[in-house]
């Protein structure tokens, strides 16, 4: 898609909106805080619109979108506010005269999520699916207002296009430590990290414990509601001496689970990007993942860069699980090609595409 930015007059000031949940964190915070970062250091004046919101009860969702519609962001305090980039629901319901979408994710309840276990939306009442109907004609509109459309991922891009009709262009920007990441070793574990959530399904990694070498330890590093019922899990499936629930680490620690590691699981359903692919990969490190994972498809090469599991089943899991850290070799071959595959992933053509300009012209104060 051709970006319409270019020509027009030169971006100075930016305003990156998103929407927060309260003391909820996640790889949409990290992809906006990095967004910001990365304008900043080009010499672009940023600020980050972040509005908390609920989805429940349901009619909060219209209230947000209205929220959103309504608000001015033209300029502020008689400053002109040149740009603004729109990235999640209910974000992209910005009215600006010069805006730019870098779509992370919609209201997946609404969408994909819609007839499983994960949403709160019953299709077989009908005030669900009135508001349903009005939310996703809400949304088409609201996102074909946008002449630039970008997404974080291919996978976040077919969704667009399936659910919306719209098209877009998935740009791929690298995880925030990138250049940091190395492989010191493969240890008799494997990783698993990212946020406790049922939708991270960390749950089949445990289950999938007792089919392998008891040697074989897992090591869990985020925080998460799903903590309790997790450590539950591994108590009743008698394995909880083998795994390791860290919670939120720091840096250093998260760089260093990564380097020692034999192999990194990361079995999401549907995800829309994942940074713990591309983490693992730069740390030289195969994935093992399933074949409804979403994203991570996108990289994971099966028998390549990792394993793609045709199912969670703890056998299938655990024979995966098995033969990688039990073959330091294999680890080590797959991890380079892994890392080859994601090795030139940048920033830089991710803010010229977004912005239309050439990021390396620093915006004049």
């Amino acid at each position: 898609m051709l970006n319409d930015l270019a020509g027009e007059d030169e971006i100075k000031t930016i305003a990156v909106c998103a929407a927060q949940v309260p003391f909820f964190s996640g790889g949409a915070e990290i992809h906006v805080e990095a967004l910001i970062f990365q304008l900043r250091e080009r010499g672009y004046e940023v600020e980050l619109i972040n509005i908390p919101y609920k989805w429940y009860p349901h009619s909060q969702l219209l209230e947000i979108i209205d929220f959103w519609t309504k608000l001015d962001l033209s300029e502020s305090n008689g400053k002109k506010i040149d740009l603004v980039i729109a990235t999640k629901f209910p974000s992209y319901f910005i009215q600006h005269p010069r805006k730019v979408l870098w779509l992370i994710h919609q209201y997946r309840q609404m969408y994909d999520l819609l007839d499983s276990p994960y949403t709160s939306f019953n299709m077989r009442k009908r005030k669900d699916r009135q508001l349903r109907d009005q939310f996703v004609a809400m949304d088409t509109k609201a996102l074909s207002s946008f002449t630039s459309r970008f997404t974080n991922a291919k996978n976040t891009a077919s969704r667009l296009q399936t659910y919306n009709g719209l098209t877009s262009t998935a740009l791929y920007h690298p995880p925030r430590l990138i250049g940091r990441y190395q492989s010191v070793g493969y240890e008799d574990y494997i990783l698993s990290v990212g946020r406790l959530d049922k939708l991270k399904r960390i749950d089949a990694l445990i289950s999938a414990l007792p089919y392998v070498d008891r040697k074989i330890k897992c090591k869990i590093a985020g925080s998460g509601s799903e903590r309790e019922s997790l450590e539950n899990l591994s108590r009743q499936l008698n394995v909880s001496d083998r795994v390791e629930f860290l919670g939120y680490v720091s840096d250093e620690v998260l760089i260093d689970l990564y380097g020692r590691s034999s192999a990194v699981y990361f079995a999401p359903l549907d995800e829309d990007y994942g940074y713990i692919t591309l983490e693992a990969f730069l740390s030289q490190k195969p994935v093992i993942t399933t074949v409804d994972a979403g994203g991570p498809l996108e990289f994971v090469e099966h028998e390549e860069s990792g394993l793609i599991s045709n199912s969670l089943l703890p056998q299938e899991l655990g024979g995966h699980i098995e033969r990688l850290v039990s073959d330091k070799t294999l680890c080590a071959e797959m991890g380079r090609s892994g890392f080859e595959s994601v090795k030139d992933i940048a920033w830089e053509p991710v803010i010229e595409a977004l912005l239309g300009v050439d990021s390396k012209q620093k915006a004049r104060n």
